[in-house]
């Protein structure tokens, strides 16, 4: 057939955007990386459709919990320094830690990467990142999407989410039932900005500071991409020695102090912590000054320092603390519980 006196050829896949060569290639780079992950729960092989997972066979009333998220604008950071090895590690450690608030060790993960291009070196890199972070915590990776949307992104941008599994004894879940008055509060040092607050970071940064990802970050020893990369911590390492000692936990993400510590509150108790027991770190003093952001909002939008609360008892604080010792983590007493209406005040 003619269209204007012009011959129209067949279609193929790639014309539209999708090269399955090029996916495929992607899939051969990767597969040692995840195979790494398999624990002795992990069943099936790379590639399948659906990733299996025993259960353990020490579980006896075991509840699953799962969560899904992503890193949000930090993904900004990495594809302008691109620098693409530690946002799969990021998204890792965040799942990790929002399923171990409620008592839970993680079993498997998940992991969703679309772009508008794939490029095999930074899939690469970017599951490198995954899988080690799931050897750090132990779970498997036994299952993702990898998608190439042309129209939906554009080179060199791409998305990134992930989804976790863990298990815990249903006699074991924690929560804010558990928060009794007079409870320690404790906090456990975060590594940098984690994963919340970097769209206000990068605008401060870029529009007050006038850096670019390459430049020296004022008081800090590297870059601008140094200091905003650094890798979201997991707790699990300090907290599964302890869990059983714990009455709640919060994960400080978005929302900071004030929107996490709360989920964790009954209704009668309110949750005191002491500005003065720890000292805010640089990065975070930098932006609040360059960004003229108010304290409380510095609070509400960042983590401040802190990137896990755990409460508890006084026998189970000092066990936190010798925990958090053992793994080279700082731990501090923030606070208390006290009678109120399950409000944080930050005094």
């Amino acid at each position: 057939m003619s269209d204007g006196g012009q011959e129209r050829g067949g279609l193929e896949y790639s014309d539209a955007g999708v090269d399955l060569e090029r996916s495929d290639a992607v899939k051969r780079r990767i597969r040692g990386v995840v195979e790494s992950t398999f624990t002795s729960g992990a069943r099936g092989a790379f590639g399948g459709f659906g990733g299996m997972y025993r259960m353990p066979a020490e579980a006896h009333r075991p509840v699953l919990v799962a969560s899904a998220d992503g890193v949000g604008t930090k993904l900004r950071v990495a594809i302008d320094a691109n620098r693409h090895d530690t946002v799969g590690h990021d998204l890792v450690n965040h799942c990790v830690n929002d399923i171990l608030v409620q008592g839970a060790v993680p079993l498997f993960f998940l992991d969703y990467f679309a772009a508008g291009v794939l490029e095999p070196a930074v899939v690469e890199a970017v599951v490198t990142g995954i899988a080690a972070g799931c050897r750090e915590n132990g779970c498997s990776l036994i299952g993702g999407e990898t998608a190439e949307m042309p129209g939906i992104y554009t080179p060199p941008d791409y998305d990134l989410a992930g989804f976790i599994v863990g298990t815990v004894e249903e006699d074991a879940i924690l929560g804010a039932d558990r928060v009794e008055e007079g409870d320690v509060i404790l906090g456990l040092a975060s590594n940098g900005l984690h994963t919340n607050g970097y769209s206000l970071a990068r605008r401060i940064v870029s529009e007050r500071m006038g850096l670019g990802v390459h430049d020296a970050f004022p008081g800090e020893p590297g870059t601008v991409a140094d200091a905003l990369l650094q890798v979201h911590r997991s707790y699990l390492s300090v907290v599964r020695p302890v869990l059983g000692r714990i009455h709640g936990m919060a994960h400080i993400t978005g929302g900071g102090l004030p929107g996490n510590v709360n989920r964790v509150l009954p209704d009668t108790l309110d949750a005191r912590i002491d500005a003065a027991s720890w000292e805010v770190p640089n990065l975070f003093r930098q932006l609040e000054q360059a960004g003229q952001v108010a304290r409380a909002e510095m609070y509400r939008t960042f983590n401040m320092g802190v990137g896990m609360v755990v409460i508890t008892d006084e026998a189970g604080a000092q066990a936190v603390e010798a925990s958090a010792k053992s793994a080279h983590i700082a731990a501090w007493r923030l606070g208390r519980i006290v009678r109120g209406a399950g409000r944080v005040q930050i005094n």
